[in-house]
């Protein structure tokens, strides 16, 4: 192998799953790592640094823009950058806890699969939002898969780098309490909406959702937002615990009334505000 400067043995270090040095020098702000020029080149599946729309992601994530400066730097300098295709596998059921895991681009589908061998999908995980930190926690295997849905890069920090962080900053310990509170907030209303609304509730709760994470200004009508993810009926229902039937024709009669419009690409949402009244309708 040819010598590698510093910095780039660094870097090669973490694309190979290693855990980050000592100290390194004083933070940079993650875009001065790459001149305008540059971040306007196509990044490969291989490329090892964040795009700006990639960085953007991770940095105004709810939950990691709460957190010190400091603690972000230790936290974005000890991480390294995976690309996975569609469909690609990037965790599996049974695997050691070996990272902790941010979604920077596309989606990440956590799925089970059943008895029969019936693959479903439980959620998708957004860019911005962390995961994987239980299993670390705990110190049991994964418990489920983890698919790329869609071109999809993950911001990943290795087991042993997270543990050294925890132990350098304690602040994270009460962050990571905040962030698992919110997972079982949003755990209990799930379930509770699971057991009180109708489905056509439910199916607008989980559109305005969609909107909110994945949603793009329509360019033929400024009034309408298309759904960026790509979902298959068979995928909404999955996520609603529905039958694929069912949930297509609450989606036929949303767009009778004028709230959505199917097409083969996806969903364009055109009415926010009747989805509201839908979703409110049964609480």
């Amino acid at each position: 192998m040819a010598l590698l400067a510093p910095r780039q043995r660094r870097q090669h270090a973490r694309a190979r799953g290693r855990p980050c040095d000592s100290p390194l020098p004083a933070p940079r702000s993650l875009t001065r790592q790459w001149t305008a020029t540059q971040s306007r080149k196509r990044q490969t599946m291989d490329d090892p640094i964040l795009t700006i729309d990639e960085r953007e992601a991770i940095n105004s994530g709810r939950w990691f823009s709460s957190l010190s400066p400091s603690l972000r730097h230790d936290i974005l300098r000890c991480s390294y950058v995976k690309r996975f295709k569609d469909g690609a596998l990037i965790a599996a059921r049974g695997d050691p806890p070996e990272e902790w895991i941010a979604c920077a681009r596309g989606a990440v589908r956590v799925s089970s699969t059943s008895i029969s061998g019936k693959q479903i999908t439980l959620t998708y995980v957004e860019p911005g939002i962390w995961f994987g930190d239980v299993a670390i926690f705990d110190g049991d295997r994964r418990t489920h898969d983890a698919y790329a849905h869609g071109d999809t890069t993950i911001l990943c920090v290795a087991r042993a780098d997270f543990k050294k962080i925890l132990a350098q900053h304690s602040e994270l310990y009460e962050a990571m309490l905040r962030l698992h509170a919110r997972r079982i907030r949003q755990l209990f209303g799930l379930v509770e909406d699971l057991n009180t609304l109708p489905l056509r509730s439910r199916l607008a709760k989980q559109l305005l959702h969609l909107v909110r994470s994945y949603g793009v200004p329509s360019l033929s009508d400024g009034n309408e937002v298309r759904i960026s993810l790509q979902l298959a009926q068979e995928e909404l229902a999955q996520l609603l615990g529905a039958s694929r039937q069912r949930v297509n024709q609450e989606l036929k009669a949303m767009e009778r009334e004028d709230a959505i419009r199917i097409e083969p690409g996806g969903l364009v949402i055109r009415d926010r505000d009747a989805l509201m009244r839908i979703s409110e309708a049964n609480q």
